[in-house]
C-alpha cells in the first residue's frame, strides 16, 4: 500500500510551510551516513543481492519478531508474491478491507482471484465480526490491512482463519513497528507484506519491499520469486520476475534502521500532542489506542466535520494536509467490476467524507504542532 502526494493548496498568507511530509529535511540529518553506504556498495560492485541485502533482511527479521525476511522491489510486489506462494489463483477469493490504498486489491486481482471487502470499524480497520458472512467455498485467505500504522484485531482474525482453514496474510505496508499485545505485526499471519517506499517511515530512496515469514518452506520459495525462479544462477524452477530489492536501497535502510525506533516514537509524541490539544473540539474525532494497542502513526487521520473547508483553511495557512483515501476501492474505475454499489460498506463510505491526514512526521517541532492544533481551533472555534 503505497501513499499518494496530496494536491497542493497555495496559501494565502506569508508564514512558514508546514509540509505534510519533508523527505528533504530527514535526508539532510543523516546524508553522511547515507553517503557513506552508498559509497561503501560503490567499491564493493556487488549492485545485486549484496551482502547488505541479506544484513537487513536478518536485521528486519529480527525486530519483527519472526525468522525470516526477504526484500523485495515493492510493497505491492512483496503481497503479491505472498498470496501467489500460498497458491492463490484464478476463482479463489481473499477477503480484506476496501478502505486501503489499491495496492491492497491489486495484489488479488493481478491474480486473477477476486477481492471480497468486508466493511471496517471505527479504527479503519478490518471488521472481525463481519469476516464470517463473506467466507465462501472459494476463499482462500484473509488479508487484514495495519491501515494508518494501527494494528488490525488479530485475535479474531487467526481464530477464525484456523477454524476455516483459510490463509492470513498481513497488509503491513504502513505499520512497520506497530504492536498488538505485545507483538510486533507482521508475525501473525503466514506472510507478512512491508513497504519501504518513500513516504513510509522506513523508507527506501526510491521503492522496495520487504515479506516476513516463520516458514522456512515459504522463505526458501519467496526468496525464488523474488530472482526471476533461480535456485542457482543456471537452475530456473519456476516461472516468475525480478523483485530484487537493491543492494543499494538495502545499504540505505540500513542506516535508516538504526533511527526507526526514534523515529517513532516521535511520531508517538507527535500524535499524543494532537490528542490533548484537540480533544475539545466536538466536530473533530480523533485515533485513540487501546491498551493492548501500539500504532506507529504512518499517519495521524482525524475525522472532521467540513472536511474540504478545514482543510482549504488549514492549506491557505502553509499546513500540509492528505486524505488517505478519498475514494473507497470499489467506488474506483477499476473496482466497479467487483460489483459492489452504494451503502455496500457503510462505515468505510461514511469516513472516506470525514478523514483527515494531519502532519505527524518525526522532523516537525512543538512549534509547528501548535500551528496546526491553533488553526484547527480557530476554524471550528470562528465559523
Amino acid at each position: 500500500m503505497t501513499t499518494i502526494h496530496p494536491p497542493i493548496i497555495e496559501p494565502k498568507f506569508q508564514v512558514e510551510r508546514i509540509p505534510y511530509v519533508d523527505l528533504a529535511q530527514q535526508h539532510a540529518l543523516i546524508k553522511s551516513e547515507i553517503l557513506a553506504a552508498i559509497s561503501e556498495v560503490l567499491d564493493s560492485g556487488q549492485f545485486i543481492l549484496g551482502e547488505q541485502v541479506s544484513e537487513f533482511e536478518r536485521q528486519f527479521a529480527e525486530m519483527c519478531g519472526v525468522r525470516y525476511a526477504v526484500g523485495v522491489n515493492s510493497g505491492t510486489d512483496a503481497l503479491i508474491f505472498a498470496l501467489k506462494a500460498l497458491g492463490i489463483r484464478s476463482g479463489d477469493e481473499v477477503i480484506t478491507a476496501p478502505n486501503s490504498f489499491i495496492a491492497s486489491a491489486t495484489c488479488i486481482r493481478v491474480l486473477g482471484a477476486k477481492p471480497v471487502f468486508v466493511d471496517v470499524r471505527d479504527d479503519y480497520n478490518i471488521d472481525p465480526d463481519k469476516i464470517a458472512a463473506a467466507i465462501t467455498s472459494k476463499t482462500k485467505a484473509i488479508l487484514p490491512v495495519h491501515l494508518t500504522g494501527r494494528p488490525c484485531d488479530m485475535e479474531p482474525i487467526l481464530e477464525l482463519a484456523k477454524e476455516k482453514g483459510l490463509y492470513v496474510v498481513e497488509d503491513a505496508a504502513q505499520a512497520v513497528l506497530a504492536e498488538y499485545k505485545g507483538r510486533r505485526v507482521g508475525s501473525f499471519g503466514t506472510i507478512g507484506g512491508f513497504s519501504l517506499h518513500p513516504l513510509k517511515t522506513l523508507n527506501a530512496c526510491g521503492d522496495g519491499g520487504v515479506l516476513t515469514t516463520n516458514d522456512p518452506e515459504l522463505y526458501d520459495k519467496l526468496k525464488i520469486m523474488r530472482n526471476i525462479g533461480l535456485r542457482t544462477r543456471d537452475d530456473c524452477v519456476m516461472w516468475s520476475h525480478n523483485s530484487r530489492l537493491d543492494t543499494m536501497q538495502a545499504a540505505i535502510l540500513l542506516v535508516k534502521l538504526r533511527y526507526l525506533e526514534s523515529w517513532t516514537q516521535q511520531r508517538r509524541q507527535n500524535a499524543c500532542y494532537y490528542q490533548a490539544r484537540l480533544a475539545g473540539i466536538e466536530q473533530v474525532k480523533l485515533p485513540l489506542e487501546k491498551e493492548h494497542e501500539k500504532c506507529a502513526y504512518h499517519t495521524f487521520v482525524i475525522q472532521a466535520e467540513r472536511r474540504e473547508e478545514l482543510r482549504q483553511f488549514l492549506g491557505e495557512r502553509g499546513i500540509g494536509t492528505s486524505v488517505h483515501y478519498p475514494v473507497p476501492i470499489h467506488f474506483s474505475t477499476v473496482g466497479k467490476e467487483l460489483g459492489y454499489g452504494e451503502d455496500s460498506f457503510p462505515v468505510t463510505e461514511r469516513q472516506a467524507n470525514l478523514i483527515l491526514s494531519l502532519p505527524v512526521n518525526q522532523g516537525l517541532t512543538e512549534e509547528q504542532l501548535e500551528r496546526v492544533c491553533d488553526s484547527i481551533q480557530a476554524f471550528y472555534g470562528s465559523n
